[in-house]
């Protein structure tokens, strides 16, 4: 099969982006547990890791922050907000998962994660709070607050969607045919 244009080009891009690139760190309250779930997660993350080192995305991080255990919901949410903040890395683009946040079709998803990359942006982080939801301070940090939809969802689903959708924004750079519009 011939190298043809599309060919050379994701060699070059390959070449350009070796030992560079943006690392995405999803942060989320909570872990996984065993099971299809978790499996999911690990598929996703590790498909949009794997496209995403040939279009500049370096790595895909998954950091799972313990579950406070406060009594009253507003200390459960500082406490949470404390430990995703730790896993902020300095200058990193910031995406809070917000049920109030603007919806982005996968496309534009992709074109975001495009823009910071090319803008030099070490890293994206996403942040997924627990169950009582993420502080206020992450979300005005924030450069983009992300929902998926007005529904309200479990935290441990949307770490899944999140993952399927990163790795859906790779293919999409990447001009990989996975995803279809």
């Amino acid at each position: 099969m011939g190298a043809g244009p599309v060919g050379s080009a994701a060699r070059g891009l390959r070449r350009f982006f070796a030992g560079r690139g943006m690392r995405i760190v999803v942060a989320a309250v909570g872990r996984l547990k065993s099971g299809p779930e978790r499996e999911l997660a690990a598929r996703y993350s590790e498909r949009a890791a794997a496209i995403g080192r040939s279009i500049g995305l370096r790595t895909v991080d998954v950091v799972e922050c313990e579950e406070a255990r406060a009594r009253r919901p507003e200390d459960r949410i500082e406490q949470e907000a404390a430990r995703l903040a730790a896993a902020i890395p300095e200058n990193a683009a910031i995406v809070a998962l917000d049920a109030r946040g603007e919806a982005l079709s996968s496309t534009q998803l992709a074109g975001r994660l495009q823009t910071w990359r090319d803008r030099g942006t070490p890293a994206a982080v996403f942040l997924i709070g627990g169950a009582d939801g993420l502080a206020g301070r992450l979300r005005e940090r924030a450069e983009l607050r992300l929902a998926f939809g007005a529904a309200t969802w479990p935290h441990q689903l949307v770490r899944i969607m999140l993952l399927e959708q990163l790795y859906r924004a790779a293919t999409i750079l990447s001009g990989h045919p996975y995803h279809r519009s």
